[in-house]
């Protein structure tokens, strides 16, 4: 099983497959509009804008499940991101990232990377994997860790 075997939905709800982004180093992070952690928008901005033209893909894929702080539809979280956060990369549809109806990119990548949660489940908005460009997932970040502290494992990858 590969990443790039998945498929997600963009806001308006087409299809769109993973395998677009192979041969690129992704980061994958379940996000919120209204949590504490959502400035990490604008420093995954800046990731993109600083790394996109050596293979940098940010996909960000809003979510409900904690604390309700994604409550609007797919397309309100994605115009919010650009709005507020001069976001550029991919914002796909809502998804659940935990339990019996969790995205299945999601139970890939916490298979790959369980982190210390029960059963490897994502504990909070702005969850950050990072995947290589062979679509191995490589690196999971915890939601307090800021994207800054990304930088040293993206560029080797780079």
């Amino acid at each position: 099983m590969s990443i790039f075997q998945l498929n997600a939905a963009d806001p308006a709800g087409r299809e769109v497959s993973l395998e677009n982004y192979k041969g690129k180093v992704l980061v994958v992070a379940n996000t919120a509009s209204e949590c504490g952690l959502t400035p990490q928008y604008g420093e995954l901005q800046k990731l993109y804008d600083q790394y996109r033209g050596l293979g940098l893909e940010i996909l960000a894929f809003p979510c409900n499940q904690f604390g309700g702080q994604e409550p609007g539809t797919s397309d309100e979280a994605a115009s919010f991101c650009q709005l507020n956060y001069g976001v550029t990369f991919p914002v796909f549809a809502k998804v659940d990232v935990n339990g019996e109806q969790a995205h299945p990119l999601f139970g890939f990548l916490k298979n790959e990377k369980p982190g210390e949660t029960p059963n490897g489940d994502i504990a909070w908005n702005f969850t950050k994997f990072l995947v290589d460009r062979e679509g191995r997932v490589v690196h999971r970040f915890e939601p307090k860790e800021s994207p800054e502290t990304m930088k040293a494992a993206i560029e080797a990858l780079l």
